[in-house]
């Protein structure tokens, strides 16, 4: 099968947020057969959908792993589990959030459970604003958009503060 490329976004508003952050990342690190390979800086960001929560940290990373696409799933939801995440309500607050926005640049549908692209990546700043400061020349596989292009086109990125924690080497601000 060979090595792939996830784009995975991390976002939490619940407890110590970077402590959260850290904690996934040190979790997508020891899977088998996968490497932690960039991260973006992080982000502070209003709630989307569910106004009445705390603001969000957020993040992309890209992960290398020989693991499927699927494996990869069930792993990101066993790391939000194994961090305290409680599915109680959609949208709602929670002490991490995992989703896989991208993997290479592959559409993969094995609805409901997994779609790739992430359905929803392209209308959302909070994840299109780190995923371009990382991968800004990314094509999204069924738009045929760079990152940089998505980005450039959403709304709300007012709402997305870049914030002085650093997950990686060399951190500073995206430039609009």
């Amino acid at each position: 099968m060979g090595e792939r490329a996830y784009y995975i976004s991390l976002g939490t508003n619940l407890g110590d947020r970077e402590l959260f952050l850290r904690q996934a990342l040190r979790e997508l690190a020891m899977l088998a057969a996968t490497s932690v390979h960039t991260v973006s800086d992080v982000f502070e960001t209003e709630p989307v959908d569910f106004a009445d929560q705390p603001k969000f940290l957020n993040a992309v990373a890209e992960v290398r792993s020989e693991m499927g696409a699927l494996d990869m799933l069930r792993a990101l939801v066993r790391i939000e589990r194994t961090l305290g995440r409680v599915r109680s309500v959609r949208y709602g607050p929670r002490s991490i959030d995992l989703d896989m926005l991208l993997c290479d640049e592959m559409e993969i549908d094995f609805s409901p459970e997994l779609v790739v692209p992430h359905p929803r990546m392209h209308e959302r700043a909070f994840v299109l604003v780190p995923l371009t400061q990382i991968a800004p020349a990314l094509m999204h596989p069924l738009l045929g958009l760079t990152m940089r292009e998505l980005c450039d086109r959403v709304c709300g990125k007012e709402g997305v503060t870049w914030t002085p924690i650093c997950l990686r080497d060399g951190c500073g601000p995206i430039e609009n």
